[in-house]
């Protein structure tokens, strides 16, 4: 749950969780304020993986706000790699914080990209290596997901229309039950490279005959907050970053999902998936038998 300005120590969970959700709703409001079709200026794993200068913005209004709040913690960017932490609040027997900030200034760049609304800021606090807050908002459509560690996850509308007493009350939210695979709504993604698409495409093939439908918003930190609010049943990609799924997936796991790998494995690039824990076992044996984890 989203908490309002000076109510939580900055060391708490609690306090860690304020502060995620209100560096997200600031960089959601920086990249609404950028206007027209937004520069490309470099690409990634393709020449269709694009980052914008909004993207680059966007971090770097993040790590100027950690920096200001917490400066010894340590930073994992999509943009700008892994900033070390100096000693200072929280720090550990290392001399360094035990926090580290796992940022994704703009999830969804192709849809920022094209004026569609599925892209979002993600911001997850880690300590001691554990995923302990979470924050995705996503602004185009007004909605701020939150978690943390054992206190639910929770939706918060008219974060960008701050109104005080008037506010909307936060929505726990609860990933939908009891669904069998034939009739789950299931969300997945795909990479940018040829030779992973053309697998990607062979497993789906494979999916969509046994499951109610597929969608493809664009967007892993909100599909995974989509199985949290039960706009869809299940999720499950192959090449995703632990920036795309750290926030999303503490808040899937709070409302009641579970997230994981195949075969026991954490979730991770080589495959992630997410649903409430019956349709999860029914989901990974699917997948499981169509050998997901390949390059073509």
């Amino acid at each position: 749950m989203t908490t309002r300005p000076g109510g939580s120590p900055r060391g708490s969970t609690a306090g860690l969780l304020e502060l995620a959700t209100t560096m997200a709703v600031a960089a959601g409001r920086l990249l609404l304020g950028q206007g027209g079709r937004p520069e490309v200026v470099a690409t990634k794993s393709s020449p269709t993986d694009v980052v914008t200068e909004a993207d680059r913005a966007a971090e770097a209004l993040i790590r100027g706000l950690i920096g200001e709040a917490r400066p010894g913690d340590r930073i994992l960017g999509e943009e700008g790699g892994e900033t070390d932490g100096t000693a200072g609040e929280g720090a550990g027997a290392g001399g360094k914080s035990r926090v580290r900030w796992i940022v994704d200034p703009l999830d969804g760049t192709v849809n920022y990209l094209y004026g569609l609304p599925d892209w979002a800021v993600s911001i997850a606090a880690e300590a001691d290596g554990t995923v302990v807050a979470g924050a995705v908002f996503v602004p185009r459509r007004d909605e701020l997901f939150s978690a943390a560690l054992g206190g639910g996850a929770w939706l918060s509308g008219g974060a960008l229309d701050w109104r005080g007493e008037d506010a909307p009350q936060p929505v726990r939210l609860a990933c939908n039950t009891g669904v069998p695979l034939d009739r789950a709504l299931v969300a997945t993604g795909f990479g940018y490279a040829a030779g992973r698409r053309l697998i990607q495409g062979e497993v789906l093939a494979g999916v969509l005959p046994r499951v109610r439908d597929i969608r493809r918003g664009g967007s892993a930190a909100v599909d995974l907050c989509s199985v949290a609010s039960g706009s869809v049943d299940a999720y499950y990609e192959r090449g995703v970053n632990l920036w795309d799924i750290a926030a999303g997936g503490l808040i899937a796991a709070e409302a009641g999902a579970r997230v994981t790998g195949l075969h026991g494995r954490p979730a991770g690039s080589s495959m992630t998936v997410a649903a409430a824990p019956a349709l999860l076992g029914a989901l990974h044996d699917l997948l499981a038998s169509l050998d997901p984890e390949r390059d073509g």
